[in-house]
């Protein structure tokens, strides 16, 4: 008994070592999302015998089905055209699958969780400033695309934000300036990121998370913080950065508006988002597939249909409109889906954030309002850029999904109150 209570302990240490990882080290190292999602398929390999025949709970299944539905999408585009490369996204997809068991099995604690999204987002910021004003790149990358990078950047910190909001008196001092630093640093990793994209998602994630904490917490104000971060957002866009950046996205929509010039940046979006719109609606059940997408693309460019700064890109530089030109109606919905399940499973109802005596709990109420933050931010993101295209997207919505609402269980059943889902 007493070996079997060791091996359950060292195989719950390593999936508290593994939320630390994934959001501790997502953009510190070249693919650092991947060093913590490697230890956990390795620790759920070794323990198979142990979570295989173990019931788990409904949440395990709902995760599953969401994840299963989108790999089942992503094998459409298995074929010999893209070769073995094609196979990655939805092997990824798969093999994310057996983790969520071993995680509601050996669930780790939501203290690693949160060191771990503090560290991320001060790293983050570190590198961003070392890359530009040491490297004196023109754009902070971290080692992915810059796009990608400041919009993790934003979302670790204003994760970072809300632990430090609704746990303030939790936290001992160095506690508060780390999550303060996360704030400032990751922030600075999406300024010097020049990625709109995370900006854009914070009208979308502020709001909503505002009027989720006061309807929950019943403290008002917490408008007053939102106001806080409308002006700290406010004098961000006066950085000079920030500002260009502002006033170049007015001038090429305009440009674009005008003129069909599509080559600026904005001007590329908007001749995709057109094109695949159209796309969608010639095909709006079975969508063109990606390669039927990538051949009719240069079809209307030769026709004079398009314009030919689409043929630059594989995708549509939105979540949506690229599914509903490849997969029609029926790709739009499982993304739905695959969005829609995990924050139904993270909304924080009384059930999942109150104990047994209908006392608020702050930490599960944290724990479902990051939950709820990754799925927002996502659809935020997918406004502008498809998120789901790169792997520190995929990766980081894969094992961020299940270590959240393990941690949430963890934290239900230690307080002996029902399990959420």
């Amino acid at each position: 008994m007493t070996s079997l209570q060791d091996t359950h302990r060292w195989f719950s240490r390593c999936a508290s070592i593994g939320a630390f990882m994934v959001p501790g080290l997502a953009l510190w190292l070249p693919s650092g999302y991947s060093y913590g999602a490697v230890l956990l398929l390795l620790a759920t390999l070794a323990s198979a015998p142990l979570w295989w025949r173990r019931p788990a709970p409904r949440a395990a299944w709902w995760l599953t089905a969401a994840f299963s539905c989108m790999a089942a999408l992503w094998m459409l585009d298995v074929g010999a055209t893209w070769g073995w490369g094609s196979m990655d996204r939805p092997v990824k997809y798969l093999l994310a699958l057996p983790c969520i068991f071993f995680l509601m099995t050996f669930e780790p604690r939501a203290a690693w969780l949160w060191m771990g999204v503090a560290v991320g987002a001060v790293g983050s910021g570190l590198v961003a400033l070392y890359q530009t004003f040491v490297m004196e790149l023109p754009r902070a990358n971290g080692f992915t695309n810059a796009i990608q990078y400041g919009n993790l950047s934003m979302l670790l910190a204003v994760m970072s934000g809300l632990l430090l909001v609704v746990q303030w008196k939790r936290w001992c001092l160095w506690q508060r300036l780390l999550l303060a630093s996360a704030i400032g640093l990751g922030a600075a990793g999406s300024v010097l990121s020049q990625s709109r994209g995370g900006w854009l998602a914070l009208v979308l994630l502020l709001p909503v998370c505002a009027w989720l904490l006061v309807r929950t917490t019943g403290q008002r104000r917490v408008y007053w913080g939102l106001c806080a971060l409308a002006l700290a957002a406010a004098a961000l866009s006066q950085v000079p950065a920030v500002e260009q950046r502002v006033d170049e996205a007015r001038q090429e929509v305009q440009v674009y508006k005008d003129h069909g010039d599509g080559r600026s940046s904005v001007g590329q979006r908007l001749a995709h988002w057109r094109l695949a719109w159209q796309m969608g609606w010639d095909r709006p059940f079975t969508g063109w597939g990606r390669a039927g997408y990538t051949d009719e693309k240069a079809r209307r460019v030769a026709a004079g249909l398009a314009h030919p700064v689409v043929l630059e890109f594989g995708h549509a530089h939105n979540e949506i409109l690229d599914l509903f030109a490849k997969r029609g109606l029926p790709g739009v919905l499982l993304l739905m889906a695959f969005y829609g399940i995990p924050l139904a499973m993270f909304w924080p109802t009384a059930r999942r954030i109150r104990d047994g005596a209908g006392k608020m709990d702050k930490e599960s109420l944290s724990l479902c309002l990051v939950g709820v933050m990754v799925r927002l931010s996502y659809i935020g993101f997918g406004l502008t850029q498809v998120f789901l295209a790169h792997n520190s997207g995929n990766m980081f919505y894969l094992f961020m999904c299940p270590l959240v609402l393990a941690a949430l269980h963890e934290r239900r059943t230690r307080m002996g109150c029902p399990r959420p889902l």
